[in-house]
C-alpha cells in the first residue's frame, strides 16, 4: 500500500502578531512549525506503515525553508519526501494550491492521500476536498479513526456534530483527519541524524502536470483586503442574586438587544 500525506510549515499561532498598518501576520522571529492536524494525519500513515507496511511520502509546498518539517517527517519514519517549491507558486490561496498539489499527486502513485482537516494559519479546510475534487476521487473528511483492510477497503470513523459516522470507502481516496485523531510520535537521535542524510526531492513547475494559469496569483481567485485582531471585549457585569432577580435580569438584557419583545 502507497500512502501520500500532505504536510504544510505554518507559523506557531501561539505567538502570532497581526501588523495594525498591512494586516499581515508579522513573521519576524516566530518560530515555526508542522500543522498539527497534519502531523496527526503523518501519525495515521505511520500507524499503517507499522501494521501494513506501507509505503509512506510526504508533499509539501512552500518556500525553501519547508525543508524543516520535511526533515522532521524523515525523523518521524516516512521513506520519501517532496518539496514543491517554485515562484510560479508564490501567493497561492487555496484553490491554487490545491492544483499545484493535484498536478504533482497525478505523477505519484497512491492508495491513500491524507492531509490535515486544516491548517491554524488559515483555517478554511479547503485544500484536502479540493484535491479530491481536482483528481476526481472520493474523500472522507473530518476523520477520526481508520482501519485497512489488507486488500483494498478502508473502514472509516469520521467525526460529526451528532456524533460520527463509519464508512466503509475503497482505495484510491483521500481523507482529512482530525489532530485530536491521535498523539503523533517523537522523532528520536537516530531518526534525526538520518533525515539529514536523505534525498528531499524538489519539484518545481516543471515536474508537475497543472496549467500556469492556475498557479499563484494568477490562479488564486480569493484575496484578503484586510486583517485584524480581534480586540479584547469589555468586562461584563456581575450580579450576585437569587434566581427569581437574575431570570428577570436575563430577559431585560435579551429586550434591550431586541431578541425579545
Amino acid at each position: 500500500m502507497n500512502i501520500v500525506v500532505c504536510i504544510k510549515q505554518v507559523p506557531d499561532t501561539t505567538e502570532i502578531k497581526i501588523d495594525p498598518v498591512t494586516g499581515t501576520l508579522i513573521r519576524d522571529g516566530v518560530p515555526s512549525i508542522m500543522n498539527p492536524d497534519d502531523k496527526s494525519g503523518l501519525e495515521m500513515a505511520l500507524q499503517l506503515k507499522d501494521e501494513k507496511g506501507a509505503h509512506v511520502t510526504v508533499i509539501t509546498m512552500g518556500p525553501p525553508q519547508a525543508d524543516l518539517i520535511l526533515r522532521e517527517a524523515y525523523a518521524m519514519g516516512v521513506d520519501r519526501a517532496i518539496h514543491l517549491t517554485d515562484r510560479k507558486f508564490a501567493g497561492a490561496d487555496t484553490l491554487a494550491t490545491s492544483h499545484a498539489l493535484a498536478g504533482a499527486l497525478r505523477k505519484i502513485d497512491f492508495d491513500l492521500l491524507i492531509t490535515g482537516r486544516q491548517a491554524i494559519d488559515g483555517d478554511t479546510a479547503q485544500v484536502g476536498p479540493q484535491i479530491a475534487e481536482h483528481l476526481d476521487l472520493p474523500q472522507v473528511s473530518y476523520l477520526e479513526d481508520l482501519k485497512f483492510d489488507g486488500d483494498k477497503t478502508f473502514t472509516m470513523k469520521r467525526h460529526i456534530e451528532e456524533g460520527y459516522q463509519m464508512l466503509e470507502v475503497e482505495a484510491p481516496c483521500v481523507v482529512t483527519v482530525l489532530s485530536s485523531a491521535n498523539t503523533p510520535r517523537y522523532m528520536n537521535v537516530g531518526g534525526i541524524v538520518d533525515a539529514y542524510q536523505k534525498e528531499v526531492e524538489v519539484w518545481g513547475f516543471n515536474e508537475i502536470e497543472v496549467d500556469e494559469k492556475d498557479l499563484g496569483l494568477k490562479g488564486s481567485p480569493t484575496s484578503v483586503h484586510k486583517a485584524f485582531a480581534r480586540g479584547l471585549k469589555p468586562a461584563g457585569e456581575l450580579y450576585e442574586v437569587g434566581t427569581d432577580e437574575a431570570v428577570g435580569i436575563i430577559i431585560k438584557k435579551l429586550k434591550e438587544k431586541f431578541i425579545l419583545n
